[in-house]
């Protein structure tokens, strides 16, 4: 999956599935303030820091996978 973005942008919701997941009041609270005045909503804003952390757990692990082969 690749997101390609330089900066986090709360995007608008593309095509999705629904999934039942418990978040923290605190972390709801947190999102929800973040994107207030932006054009998004909660699912989109999840789904874009969603693919943001799957990138970066990739390019983890090529980096560990390129210093195993040393």
């Amino acid at each position: 999956m690749r997101c390609v973005m330089d900066e986090f942008e709360a995007p608008h919701i593309p095509r999705t599935v629904d999934k039942r997941i418990r978040f923290l009041i605190d972390v709801v609270e947190a999102v929800e303030k973040a994107i207030q005045g932006r054009a998004s909503n909660f699912s989109a804003f999840v789904a874009a820091a969603t693919c943001m952390a799957l990138e970066d757990l990739e390019k983890q692990s090529d980096q560990l996978g390129k210093q195993e082969a040393y």
